[in-house]
Parts: C-alpha cells; structure tokens; sequence
C-alpha cells in the first residue's frame, strides 16, 4: 500500500487535480466510476481522436465512373494508358470521306494509307463508343451507322439510324445521343442496338457537337445552323437552356471543357475564335480571336494545352489552361484546311484532316512541325485516332474521360 502511495504521490499536479475532479463527480453521479489513476484509464478506455468532418463527393450521374482526379476531367488520358479492352488493337488513323462514301485507313507509322472502306452516303465522323469496343461511322445522308471493329479493322452490317450527324454517349454509358442536324433532334438511343429510347425534339439549327460537366449532369451543345447553345439535363433528356450567341452570323462547331471542370470553349468558324464561358451558370461568354475558321478543340495528353484547328487560314492555336491564354500558333506546310481529329496515344502527334483538301496531317506537338501530308478521299472530315487512352468514350472523334 505505502508504494502505491508513493507512485500516486509523485504525479503532477495536473494529473493530481483530475483525479479530485474525477472522484468528486464519481461521488454525485448513481452510475459506478473507475479509478482515478489516468494511466489506468488510458488503458481501458483510449481518449476518442476528434477528426474533421469528411468532405462528401459531389454525386454524379448515376452510374457514371467516378474522376480519377477531380481537379483534372483528363486524367485518364495520359500518354500510353490504355484501357485493358484495347490495349491490343492495332494503331490506325480512321478518316471518313464525306464525298467519297469512305474511310481511308491510315498507318501512323508508315504516313500510309493502307486499306479503304467503302460505307454508307456521306460519312461524318468516326466515333468510339462508351466501352471502347466499336467504331461507329455517322453516315450522315445515307441514314445509318457502319460499325467497324477496331481489333480487326473490319466493317459490319449497318444499322439504320435517322440523321446521324454527330454521335455522343451519356457519361454512365446508359444512352448514344445521335445529333440528327437535319431532323432539329437529339435522339438517345441504346448504346448497343441503336434502338430508340427517346427523342428530343429542340428548337435550334443544326445540333452539332457537345462535351459534359464534370458530374456529367448536363451538357452544352452547339447549334452552328442558328448560331445557339443548348444546355441539356442527361438524366432528364431535357432541354433546361438555349442561348444565342452574341455575334451576327455565329456557326457554333467543337465543345470543350477545360480539365478544372470550370470552364467551357466552343470553336466558332464565323467568329474566328472560341466562345468562353461557365457552363454551371451558362452565362454570356465572350470571344477570343484564335484563327479564321476555328473549328476543332483538342487538350493535350498532359491536359496543359488545347489545340485549336484554325480550318480557314491553316493554322493551329495553342491555349494554355492555366493563365486561359494563347502561348502560340502553328501554320501547317504549304496550307491547308485542318477540321477534326485527335492526339496519337503518346501525345507527340495531332491529327487532323484537310477538309477542303483531301488530305490529312499529322503535326508534331512539341514543335508544330508538319510531319506530313497524307492523301485521302474527298473532304474528309471527322477522323479518328485509335485507340486512345482512357477508360470510356463521350463520343465525337473521342472524348475520353
């Protein structure tokens, strides 16, 4: 007992005073206490870690992949990641001739053309779809979809589909979204049969391309026939904003959201420039001058930069992110008329094809050089660079997230 004592004596007063307090409210309370001593107490009852709250995650579209980094939408493209489902498939350029009824496949390592697909009436643009597995191509006039396999480079049957100017998918993968142009509709679709689930009617001209939010709740479209955006509601399929643009004789073409997830760009190749703006609020954008005929939208393998194909005069601007500022521009040898395509799975090659050239270039991304100048069909328009990394498709010529 005396060295008990004596061990309790030589504690601190501090730790002397909580024990009296501790004994005092043992003694009016019913319930029985323990011992006074703290490193008994310690012992038995650990003192709880007081943590700050946690943060909840935005929810998302239901179903839809959460980001891998929410302060960068691209995060999944980085150079050489491909998705398991296509790390296989052979490394091809896919570019639909609108006036030749075909799609010439080009060989990125030889700058070659080496096989041509016939398809259906006036090819638009050669889309990936939500799970990586097929190319779809947007026969526009001919009313249909040809489907290619991109493990073997071989064409399908082609499945009926109204209009199909442009094709997106729903970031959960649920819809296709066919842009029918011509029809003033947004036509959502399953994904697989191309079977219609609900048709859209919208009062703006010539539905074109789109990109989504970052929760993948709504996305922006351009309208280029009436100068307009649409604001959509994905799980709604519903139209929740329309605004024109404030330039006389505006043609709204690519749509791009910045890797922050803040801020929106649309290519106009009436304005020479792109639209800027805030996709939450949807609020009044403003122009910044880039090039005559500014038409195509591409971020960078390291989500630093966007390319934009200046389709009138030549050229590609480049835009960085982070100071929201244009750092240079590229003149493509001899001219030409760049429109759409996409980044090569290492990020050192832009492609694009000559829309009113029949031709295709490829550029090097850390110099601008033109590495070379490839013949195709006529007017060829939306090729696709395949595969590509990330982990679902959005649509168009390959928005990947």
């Amino acid at each position: 007992m005396a060295d008990r004592n004596r061990t309790h004596d030589r504690r601190s007063p501090r730790a002397r005073h909580r024990a009296v307090l501790l004994a005092v409210a043992c003694a009016l309370v019913a319930a029985g206490c323990g011992s006074g001593d703290e490193n008994d107490r310690a012992s038995h009852s650990p003192r709880p870690v007081e943590r700050a709250p946690l943060k909840a995650a935005k929810p998302g579209l239901p179903g839809m992949p959460p980001l891998l980094d929410e302060h960068d939408l691209y995060a999944a493209d980085r150079p050489g990641r491909l998705a398991p489902q296509v790390k296989d498939f052979p490394a091809r350029i896919y570019v639909p001739n609108t006036g030749s009824d075909t799609v010439s496949v080009i060989d990125p390592k030889t700058y070659k053309v080496i096989e041509t697909i016939p398809v259906g009436v006036q090819p638009q643009h050669v889309v990936p779809s939500w799970d990586l597995k097929t190319l779809w191509v947007n026969n526009n006039r001919g009313h249909d979809l040809t489907p290619i396999d991109p493990a073997t480079g071989k064409a399908g049957d082609r499945v009926k589909v109204h209009d199909p100017y442009n094709l997106y998918f729903t970031p959960n993968g649920k819809y296709a979204v066919v842009m029918a142009s011509m029809d003033r509709q947004l036509v959502f679709r399953d994904p697989h049969t191309m079977e219609v689930r609900k048709t859209l009617p919208v009062n703006c001209g010539g539905v074109n391309h789109a990109d989504f939010s970052p929760d993948g709740k709504y996305f922006i479209v351009s309208c280029e026939f009436s100068g307009e955006l649409l604001k959509v509601d994905t799980a709604k399929m519903k139209v929740i904003g329309q605004e024109k643009l404030p330039f006389e004789g505006a043609m709204p073409q690519d749509v791009k959201i910045s890797p922050d997830g803040k801020t929106w760009y649309v290519a106009d190749m009436m304005a020479d420039g792109i639209w800027v703006f805030n996709g939450d609020r949807f609020d009044r954008p403003r122009l910044m001058a880039t090039g005559k005929g500014a038409h195509g939208l591409y971020v960078s393998r390291d989500s630093k930069h966007m390319y934009v194909s200046n389709r009138g005069e030549g050229s590609i601007s480049l835009l960085d992110f982070r100071t929201g500022k244009l750092v240079d521009k590229w003149h493509i040898r001899g001219g030409g008329s760049p429109d759409m395509g996409g980044l090569s799975t290492d990020g050192k090659v832009l492609w694009l094809s000559g829309r009113y050239n029949s031709e295709v270039y490829a550029l090097d991304t850390r110099t601008g050089k033109t590495l070379a100048k490839i013949p195709v069909g006529q007017g060829p328009h939306g090729l696709a660079v395949y595969p590509q990394p990330g982990r679902y498709s959005l649509g168009h010529t390959g928005i990947f997230r």
